[in-house]
C-alpha cells in the first residue's frame, strides 16, 4: 500500500520556524521526507544548512514575496505552507494600546493572510497544495488578559475556513492546528510555576502540558495525501482541554 503520510518530493515552507513550535514542526516535516524551507524574522536563527537561508517578515508583503521568489528559484514549486508566526501580549483589555493591538493582529492574523496570498499561485500549481495555520485554544475560549491574541487567533480560525471554501476548487486544502498548552519562549513566563499555569493544568484532563513533538503527527497528516478530503478544519491537540468540563 502507498504510504499516505510520505512527504518525499514535497517542498514545505514554514514561516515562524526559527523558534518554538514552528521549529519543531519544520523538523518534523523534514523527518517525514519533505524538503523544508524554514524562515523567520531573524536570519541568525535560521538553520545555516538551509539551501534558502533568507529572513522573512510577515509584517511586510514585499519581504514575503521576495522569500517566495527565492524558494521558487531554488526548487521550482511549493506544496506546503505552514504559518507559525505569532506574538502575544498580557494586558488588561482596558489598558491595551491601539499600537499593541494592531501589532498583534498584523503578525498573527494579517501576516497569515499575506503569506497565504503570496503563496497561492505556487500552491495551486502544485495540484495538492496544503496550508496549515497555527490557531490556538484562544480561537475558541477566552484567556484572562490576552484579548488581542485571542481575537487575532479567532480570526485565524475564521480565515482558515474561508480560504478552505474558496480554494477547494484550486486543489488547495486549508486546515489549522489549535495547540493546547505547550511551554515555549512565547508563553513560558505566563505558565511556569504560576497560578495561571496551575489552572491550565487543572483544566487539562491528561494532567500535563504538551511536548512540541506531539504536534508533529497532525502536521504531517495535514500536509500529506492522507488529508486529501480534509479541509476547513481546526484540530485541537490539547490533552482534552477543549472537551473538558469539571475535572474533579
Amino acid at each position: 500500500m502507498t504510504n499516505l503520510l510520505d512527504l518525499t518530493g514535497r517542498v514545505a515552507v514554514v514561516i515562524g520556524a526559527t523558534s518554538g513550535l514552528g521549529r519543531t514542526l519544520a523538523e518534523g516535516l523534514a523527518a517525514h521526507g519533505a524538503t523544508v524551507v524554514p524562515t523567520g524574522r531573524r536570519l541568525e536563527l535560521i538553520d545555516a544548512s538551509a539551501p534558502v537561508r533568507q529572513a522573512c517578515d510577515v509584517g511586510s508583503r514585499e519581504s514575503i514575496d521576495h522569500f517566495r521568489d527565492a524558494v521558487l528559484a531554488q526548487y521550482g514549486h511549493v506544496d506546503i505552507l505552514l504559518n507559525a508566526a505569532g506574538q502575544t501580549l498580557k494586558c488588561p483589555v482596558q489598558d491595551i494600546k491601539e499600537d499593541d493591538w494592531t501589532r498583534i493582529f498584523d503578525v498573527s492574523l494579517t501576516g497569515t493572510l499575506r503569506a497565504c496570498q503570496s503563496f497561492y499561485e505556487p500552491l495551486k500549481a502544485s495540484g495538492h497544495g496544503r496550508v496549515i495555520n497555527i490557531a490556538s485554544l484562544g480561537s475558541y475560549v477566552a484567556f484572562h488578559q490576552v484579548a488581542a491574541y485571542c481575537a487575532a487567533k479567532t480570526g485565524v480560525l475564521s480565515l482558515t475556513r474561508s480560504l478552505a471554501c474558496e480554494w477547494a476548487k484550486d486543489g488547495i486544502s486549508v486546515n489549522a492546528i489549535a495547540p493546547g498548552i505547550f511551554p515555549t519562549d512565547l508563553n513560558r513566563k505566563l505558565i511556569d510555576g504560576t497560578p495561571r499555569g496551575q489552572e491550565l493544568l487543572m483544566r487539562t484532563p491528561m494532567g500535563r502540558f504538551g511536548n512540541p513533538e506531539e504536534l508533529v503527527g497532525i502536521a504531517v497528516l495535514l500536509a500529506s495525501d492522507g488529508a486529501s478530503y480534509l479541509t476547513g478544519q481546526c484540530i485541537g491537540v490539547d490533552g482534552g482541554y477543549l472537551a473538558s468540563g469539571v475535572n474533579s
